[in-house]
């Protein structure tokens, strides 16, 4: 069995992608957390997190957008963002390990 020098880099990548899936997550539910009024974003601390998440999430869910709008007032973005991430984890982890 021959060792590739670029596993740990693949490896990386795919703890990445896998991070970034957990953040999509976070943001989601966070996003209804605010719309029920569950979470008040006058605290700065909340209002913070909210910031990060769309700061992080929002470029890529507008992209998507672009392309799929949302459908009568649901925005399908998150899960189209995170059926392709599991794809992408799947195939970097099929073609490089």
């Amino acid at each position: 069995m021959s060792y590739s020098p670029f596993v740990p880099f693949i490896v990386l990548l795919i703890r990445l992608i896998d991070i970034y899936i957990w953040v999509v997550i976070i943001a989601v539910v966070m996003s209804w957390l605010v719309a029920f009024g569950v979470i008040n974003t006058f605290n700065p601390f909340a209002r913070s997190v909210v910031r990060f998440l769309d700061a992080v999430t929002e470029p890529v869910f507008r992209q998507v957008r672009r392309v799929i709008p949302p459908i009568g007032g649901l925005d399908l973005s998150p899960l189209i963002v995170l059926i392709l991430l599991q794809f992408l984890s799947y195939s970097i982890a099929y073609y490089f390990l």
